[in-house]
């Protein structure tokens, strides 16, 4: 009981880090660059570089590692599902380019994963073709969702 409440305590701690670290820096960047899961040719893309960079730990259907929520003995996450189940939904969509291009770490200093920071192996353009195709799979409800939290990640002009 005390292990699962230190957990908890120490996974809401970094979530609250993790929201104060991307709230700034979010409003220093540009809006104007989203991926659009209309796209259909950004999708396109997205789907072959997510096959090839993605799909093994985060699974061809977008469905995750098993018992993702728990920690392994490591102390690392197992990699979550990007379909509606999981939590990317939850982020703006430079919370999570950022996240590809530059590792959780970079984001949260002293995080441990296991995801690789994409920036030296995807172009700028792939990694958003990636957050597209992801986002194109989600039901509407969760599109409709996700493009509210990136609007109010907008800075205002």
């Amino acid at each position: 009981m005390k292990r699962t409440t230190i957990l908890i305590g120490t996974g809401s701690a970094v979530a609250l880090v993790l929201v104060a670290v991307f709230l700034g820096w979010i409003g220093q960047q540009p809006s104007s660059v989203r991926a659009d899961p209309t796209d259909l040719n950004q999708v396109a893309l997205g789907e072959r570089v997510y096959s090839e960079h993605c799909a093994a730990c985060h699974g061809t259907n977008l469905e995750g590692q098993p018992d993702w929520q728990s920690r392994r003995s490591d102390g690392r996450l197992p990699a979550p599902p990007h379909d509606e189940t999981g939590h990317t939904w939850h982020h703006a969509d430079e919370v999570l380019f950022r996240i590809t291009k530059d590792g959780v770490a970079a984001l949260v200093p002293g995080y441990e994963s296991d995801m690789p920071a994409y920036g030296d192996r995807l172009t700028d353009d792939e990694i958003w073709a990636v957050l597209a195709f992801i986002k194109s799979r989600w039901p509407p409800v969760i599109q409709a969702r996700q493009a509210e939290i990136n609007r109010r990640s907008d800075p205002p002009r």
